[in-house]
């Protein structure tokens, strides 16, 4: 199977010559496809893709801006195709802000992307010492590895559907006022033929946040399948997750962030990670704004669930509303076509 490299020209000549470094050593013996600049993306629906993005000391990389507008523009031009990122930065900002402003935009494009997609080259190449421990090698080495690794699961990534997937709804929002509710009632009634549903709504002080516990001891209680801090995390939530095919995440945007009982969740899925990877299970969501941010809600779930957790992202993944007043969302011009495709995409993502 051939890759197409989505590969922007660099802004300064170092991030561009070890990027150019790693993606020979990751893509050697395979057929490969160069897109550099935003005109060549069209005719590459259903291919293997790897973002490839070169930054310099502020973060900005021109031709990519090029590349993104176009993206955003053109919600199809990426349509069935199958993803990942590496990003390498001159400093040790804005490589993974970027990258999860290009996941985003690949996504919403079309292109799923597999669990944990980015491999991230800071300037230093410090994000690698763990890993380069591991494998006994050098920071370079780890960069090297991560990102061959990573091109041999887009490569041979194949998204496993079943007669009758199970899907875990979380929330944290009443069912009286809430327009993601709302939202979530229609799309419930489009799928639940089909699928077997699990709510859950974590409201009322009913889960605790993480508290930072020791790796050794994250490890252990991870390894019985628990956490040290128990309750309805560790009770009702973590075994839903163990048998889910997939989750849909009901995200209002509370100022502009993920709600914290929301954002308890993911911290402390942290324990169940450190047990088993969830490349097998999908992660989408229905984001509500109250006035505007609803990408910002956006790109934090697929940087927490898909790049931190490793959830698959299917294509266009996210429905993304804004809506104030009770009751607005589902008045939106033409959101009864909008919320039919969005329960469409999951049944097609999950279903046989």
């Amino acid at each position: 199977m051939s890759i197409t490299l989505i590969h922007p020209a660099p802004d300064t000549g170092w991030a561009g010559q070890r990027l150019d470094g790693i993606l020979k050593h990751a893509l050697t013996g395979r057929e490969v496809r160069t897109v550099r600049r935003a005109e060549e993306l069209s005719g590459l629906e259903n291919q293997r893709l790897i973002l490839a993005l070169p930054l310099g000391d502020t973060g900005v990389n021109v031709e990519y801006m090029h590349l993104l507008a176009r993206l955003r523009k053109e919600p199809g031009l990426l349509a069935g195709c199958t993803g990942g990122l590496i990003v390498d930065g001159a400093g040790e900002l804005y490589t993974k802000s970027a990258a999860a402003e290009g996941a985003l935009a690949l996504n919403l494009a079309g292109c799923a992307l597999v669990g944990r997609p980015l491999v991230e080259g800071t300037g230093s190449l410090a994000n690698f010492a763990v890993q380069a421990g591991n494998l006994g090698t050098s920071l370079m080495g780890a960069y090297r590895a991560a990102a061959a690794e990573l091109v041999e699961r887009v490569e041979g990534e194949v998204f496993l559907k079943k007669e009758r997937p199970q899907v875990l709804v979380l929330h944290a929002s009443s069912h009286h006022t809430s327009n993601t509710i709302a939202l979530w009632s229609r799309v419930r009634e489009r799928v639940e033929g089909r699928c077997d549903l699990r709510e859950i709504g974590l409201r009322n002080g009913t889960l605790s946040d993480c508290s930072g516990c020791p790796y050794t001891m994250c490890l252990h209680f991870g390894e019985q399948g628990g956490c040290f801090y128990g309750g309805v995390m560790q009770d009702e939530v973590y075994p839903a997750v163990r048998a889910a095919d997939a989750l849909v995440l009901l995200c209002p945007n509370y100022n502009d962030a993920l709600s914290a009982n929301l954002t308890a969740f993911i911290n402390r899925l942290t324990a169940l990670f450190r047990q088993t990877r969830f490349y097998d299970k999908a992660v989408f969501a229905i984001v509500v704004s109250g006035y505007s941010g609803g990408d910002t809600v956006a790109r934090q779930v697929v940087a927490a669930m898909n790049m931190n957790k490793s959830f698959y992202l299917p294509q266009n993944f996210a429905l993304i509303e804004t809506a104030n007043s009770p009751g607005q969302a589902l008045a939106l011009p033409g959101i009864q076509g909008r919320l039919e495709n969005f329960a469409q995409n999951i049944l097609d993502t999950l279903c046989m």
